[in-house]
This record gives C-alpha cells, sequence and structure tokens, in this order.
C-alpha cells in the first residue's frame, strides 16, 4: 500500500472504524535512520491502533528503527517480507527475504529485544524457488524461534522474476487453503490472511467456525481503499462490538471537516487529504459528480474544507446520509 495508507487516509478510516487495526506505508529503516522522522512517522493520535510496517535486512538497522518507532508511540511493528517489488528487491528487503528465514529470525529477534510493543511479520505463502508448503512451514518456524507470534500472510506466490508488483498481484492464484493449513498446523501462533478479501461478508467466513473460517484475522487493504465506506459495519460485525454505531456518510465528512483546516492552516495541500476520499460514495448515485469535482478542484492553492461541502452539496441527500452499504 506505498503511497496509499499515509496519515491522512489513517486518520479518514479512522473515522468509519475505530477497531480496525491500520497499517502505515512500508517505511525502510535506513529511511527511518538517516531521513525526516517526523515526516515519516507522525501520526495523530486519533489513528490509535496503528502499526508501523518497516523493511530493511539488517538486525542493527532494524533494532534502532524499531527503537525509534516505539518512541512514536506506535503500537506494533511489522517486518515486511512480502513485498515483490525489484526496487525492494535490490535493497534486499521484501519477499526476496523468505529465502533467508534465519536472517528473518535474527532481524526479529533485534528488534524484540530492542523495544516492548509486538514485532509481526508479513510475507507471501512463498516465493519462486521456495513455493512449496515445507518451505513456508520452514519460514514460518524458524522466524518464530525469534518468538514472532503473528504471522499476516498474503495467500499468493510472490514470483520475484518476471513479473511486476501489479502482476504479484493479480497472476499467482491465490492459495487460503495453505493459509488455513498454516493455522491448523501452528495453532498457537496467529495467523492473518492477506490478499483478495474484497468484503466484510468474505471476512467473517474466514473468520469464522465453518470450514472456510478458523483464521485469526482478515488484512484488507485495496478493497477498503477503492471503497472505504465497506468499514462502516466492521466494528459490529467483525469486534462484536454493539455500542460502535455505524455513521452516515455525511456524519464523516462533518467530523473530517475540522481535520481538514487543521492540516490545511499547517501547510497541508487539500489534494493530499481528498485523494483518500474519493471512495467514500463508491456505487451511490453523484459519486462521479463528487469524484470529478474533488479531482479538479482540490489542487488550487487556494482550496480548503470548503471544497469537500462543495462536492458533497453534489451528491443526493439520501446517498450522505443513509447508514449501510
Amino acid at each position: 500500500m506505498m503511497d496509499w495508507t499515509d496519515r491522512y487516509d489513517r486518520f479518514f478510516l479512522r473515522l468509519i472504524t475505530r477497531r480496525t487495526l491500520l497499517y502505515t506505508e512500508m517505511v525502510t529503516a535506513p529511511a527511518v535512520l538517516h531521513g525526516d522522522r517526523r515526516r515519516l512517522l507522525d501520526f495523530d493520535a486519533a489513528e490509535h491502533p496503528v502499526a508501523c510496517q518497516l523493511g530493511g535486512s539488517d538486525p542493527a538497522e532494524l533494532a534502532e528503527a524499531a527503537r525509534i518507532v516505539e518512541g512514536f508511540g506506535y503500537d506494533e511493528i511489522n517486518l515486511n517480507v512480502g513485498c515483490p517489488s525489484d526496487r525492494v528487491q535490490d535493497g534486499r528487503f521484501g519477499a526476496c527475504l523468505m529465502a533467508e528465514p534465519e536472517r528473518v529470525r535474527e532481524c526479529v529477534a533485534a528488534m524484540r529485544a530492542a523495544v516492548a510493543v509486538p514485532v509481526t511479520v508479513k510475507s507471501r505463502i512463498g516465493i519462486d524457488g521456495r513455493e512449496s508448503y515445507a518451505d513456508l512451514l520452514d519460514f514460518v518456524d524458524t522466524v518464530a524461534q525469534a518468538g514472532c507470534e503473528s504471522f499476516i500472510v498474503h495467500a499468493r506466490i510472490a514470483i520475484l522474476a518476471g513479473l511486476s508488483p501489479k502482476e504479484n498481484r493479480e497472476i499467482p492464484p491465490l492459495k487460503y487453503d495453505v493459509v488455513r493449513r498454516l493455522k491448523q498446523d501452528r495453532p498457537h501462533l496467529e495467523i492473518v490472511l492477506n490478499g483478495g478479501v474484497k468484503s466484510l461478508d468474505e471476512a467473517e467466513a474466514l473468520l469464522g467456525g465453518g470450514p472456510e473460517g478458523g483464521l485469526d484475522g482478515v488484512m484488507i487493504g485495496r478493497a477498503a481503499y477503492q471503497d472505504p465506506y465497506m468499514l462502516a459495519e466492521a466494528d459490529r460485525r467483525l469486534f462484536a462490538d454493539m455500542s460502535a454505531a455505524p455513521k452516515s456518510r455525511g456524519e464523516i465528512l462533518a467530523e473530517l471537516a475540522p481535520y481538514v483546516r487543521r492540516q490545511r492552516a499547517e501547510g497541508v495541500p487539500l489534494h493530499h487529504i481528498t485523494r483518500h476520499i474519493l471512495g467514500l460514495f463508491n456505487g451511490l448515485p453523484g459519486a462521479r459528480k463528487w469524484r470529478r469535482y474533488l479531482s479538479e478542484n482540490a489542487y488550487r492553492a487556494d482550496a480548503g474544507a470548503e471544497v469537500i461541502d462543495q462536492a458533497a452539496a453534489l451528491v443526493p441527500d439520501e446517498a450522505l446520509q443513509t447508514i449501510g452499504a
């Protein structure tokens, strides 16, 4: 979710769901150590619970980066061992590290020794050359020796030679049965499934007690970005939080307005925020007018929260006030 789940997107999503764990974009350990930390890591307290995802392969660098991340107040630190991009491979981190489970174990051990918050790992079910279930089990067991108790597993292999990152999200087939088998074989570990989940109905089935379920968690990425309001019922349906009454889209925008004004006062361009809310009315009357107005007007130098109000005025009241999809 590089360039997607930034602080502005996470604040917006938190207005829709208060229980869902949100993740940052992947930040490399060298960037944390040598870059603009406040730009990379600052977040609003309203975003909790929020996890910071790190990339890297040097245990000492990752340990120091983890200490810095913990100091910013994150609730979890996640090591990305699943990203298949060429740029990531050149830096020797991401999915290519699935070929080096001992190194990942060393990285996790160093990070856990440096921080008190949980350290988790996100991976694929395999990579080209290490595609068997035995390879996946060896990877998980090796990393678990460092004390990692939670694995987020994208249910596709990553083909590092020949496929682009986009193709790696679409061409290798999803194999949910492999992730379910991993949970059955390692019941003491928390196993979270990622990849291809497009609805809360699917998430409920994967978490339930039926033949399709049994998992500890589900990570939803692109589907929730493109249709963020799908998360409006997540607190009740997935977390059994009956006190979390879903908000209408109009209520969400009303709560977003003060945040937008604060960010604009600090010099944040409006389009840095509005690009994340384009899908709020996905599938409803007025959605196209909403997207077009924001896209055409949020880039103005003087654009402020009123642009969002003007875009919302193009949407029928029914779409603004209806609760539920």
